[in-house]
C-alpha cells in the first residue's frame, strides 16, 4: 500500500469505530501495520477510551502473593518456575501467608493478587487452604486468584468439573480470577511456548465456567516473543467472542514479554511502539470490555503512563511483592505509593480514582489509611 492508500484505509477505519461498528480480523491486522500512524491508531483509541471510561485513570492499593514457584510446566518464556530441588525453588509456609495477608491488610490492600507454580507435592487442599485461611483471617480484602491453568490443574488434582472446582474455591474465599495463563492462543504459537499447559480451547472453557457461575474474571495476551500481527489479533477476537457470550471480562491486560532469564532469551523485548500500539489496538479490538489495563509492572512506568492516552484506563495499582516478572528481568520498581500512581496519572491528564477489584470506588477516611469502604456506586457497569 502507498500513503495515500492506507490513509484511505485508514479512515474507513476510524469512520467505523466512531460509527459504533465493529472491527475485523484484517481491521486488527492492519493498524499493527507500523506502515500506519501510531499516534492516529492512539488518538482513534483515545477516542473509544474516553466514549467508555471519560477522564479517569482507575488504580487500586493491592499486593501480589506468589505461594510457590516450583511448577511441573517448562513453558519457555517463563524465568519464575523452578525445579523441586532447585535452591530456589520455595513454598510458602501458612505463617508466611498470614504475614504476608498481615502486611496487606496494615498497607490498606483492597485486594491480593494470587498466582504460582503447580508444585506437583502440594495437593489441592493445600491451594484452597490459602484462600480459606487468608479470607477467614482478612475477610474485607479480595481474593483475586488462580490462572486458568492452575484450574485447569485443580481439575486434574480433585477428578472435579470446573464448576465443581471454581465453587469450592469460592466457598473458600475466592473474589475473582486473573487471566493470566492465555499467553497466544493460536496452536502456531502456544505449541512454541508453552505446549504442555492448558491449551486455548481450555483456557476458554474455564474463563466461562467462572463467568457462569457469577464470577468477574481478567484477560490477558503475552506478545512480542515469536508471535505476529495475525495472532495477535486472532487472540483478541477470541476473547471478545467470549465476552459477546458471558459479559465476565471486566479488564484486559496486555502482557510485554521480558525475556531474560527465560529460554526465550535471544529475543528483544517489545519496544515502547510495540507496547503502546497493542494497548491502542486491543482498545479498538475488545469493544466489549470495559476497561483496558496498563500494567506499569511490566511497561515501566513511563510507557504505561503514555497508554493512558492511548486506550488504556487503568494503570493497576501499588503492586507488592511481584516475582514474575522481576525474574524475568523487569527493572520497575517492587511497589509504588498511592502518591507516586496518582502522580502519574495526573500528569497524564487524567483523574485518578482508587477502584476495588470489580472496578466499585473505594472512599478512605482521611485521617486513618488502611479504614476504608466501598461506595454504592459503580463508576462503569461491569
Amino acid at each position: 500500500m502507498n500513503q495515500i492508500q492506507i490513509q484511505d484505509r485508514f479512515k474507513s477505519i476510524r469512520d467505523k469505530v466512531e460509527q459504533g461498528g465493529r472491527l475485523g480480523l484484517d481491521d486488527g491486522i492492519f493498524l499493527y501495520d507500523p506502515e500506519v500512524s501510531l499516534h492516529a491508531v492512539g488518538e482513534l483509541a483515545n477516542w473509544k477510551r474516553e466514549q467508555i471510561n471519560g477522564n479517569v485513570g482507575y488504580y487500586n492499593i493491592n499486593t501480589h502473593l506468589n505461594p510457590t514457584n516450583v511448577c511441573v510446566y517448562r513453558c519457555r518464556f517463563c524465568a519464575f518456575r523452578s525445579d523441586l530441588r532447585d535452591p530456589k525453588g520455595y513454598a510458602m509456609s501458612d505463617e508466611q501467608i498470614i504475614a504476608r495477608g498481615q502486611e496487606a491488610h496494615d498497607n490498606g490492600c483492597t485486594e491480593m493478587h494470587i498466582v504460582g507454580g503447580l508444585h506437583h507435592k502440594l495437593g489441592y487442599d493445600w491451594y484452597r487452604g490459602i484462600l480459606e485461611k487468608l479470607h477467614a483471617a482478612f475477610p474485607k480484602i479480595h481474593l483475586k486468584g488462580w490462572t486458568a491453568v492452575e484450574i485447569d490443574w485443580f481439575e486434574f488434582l480433585t477428578k472435579k468439573s470446573i464448576k465443581e472446582v471454581l465453587g469450592d474455591l469460592r466457598q473458600a474465599g475466592l473474589g475473582s480470577m486473573p487471566g493470566g495463563g492465555a499467553e497466544i492462543f493460536h496452536p502456531e504459537v502456544r505449541d512454541q511456548i508453552c505446549e504442555h499447559k492448558a491449551n486455548a480451547t481450555k483456557w476458554i472453557e474455564i474463563h466461562q465456567a467462572a463467568h457462569e457461575i457469577g464470577l468477574k474474571t481478567n484477560c490477558t495476551m503475552l506478545y512480542g516473543h515469536v508471535e505476529q500481527a495475525y495472532h495477535r489479533v486472532d487472540h483478541l477476537l477470541r476473547l471478545r467472542e467470549l465476552q459477546d457470550k458471558t459479559g465476565g471480562f471486566q479488564t484486559f491486560i496486555p502482557l510485554a514479554f521480558h525475556p531474560e532469564n527465560t529460554k526465550l532469551s535471544h529475543l528483544k523485548k517489545p519496544s515502547a511502539l510495540m507496547d503502546l500500539r497493542t494497548v491502542a489496538v486491543s482498545r479498538l479490538m475488545l469493544d466489549n470490555v470495559p476497561h483496558i489495563k496498563a500494567y506499569w509492572i511490566m511497561l515501566g512506568i513511563g510507557t504505561a503512563q503514555a497508554a493512558l492516552a492511548y486506550g488504556a484506563d487503568d494503570i493497576d495499582g501499588t503492586v507488592r511483592h511481584e516475582l514474575i516478572y522481576h525474574d524475568a528481568g523487569a527493572t520497575t520498581p517492587e511497589c509504588l505509593s498511592v502518591d507516586q500512581i496518582r502522580q502519574l496519572i495526573l500528569e497524564a491528564g487524567r483523574e485518578p480514582v482508587e477502584r476495588d477489584t470489580i472496578y466499585r470506588k473505594v472512599h478512605r477516611d482521611p485521617d486513618q489509611f488502611t479504614q476504608w469502604y466501598v461506595g454504592e456506586d459503580v463508576l462503569v457497569n461491569v
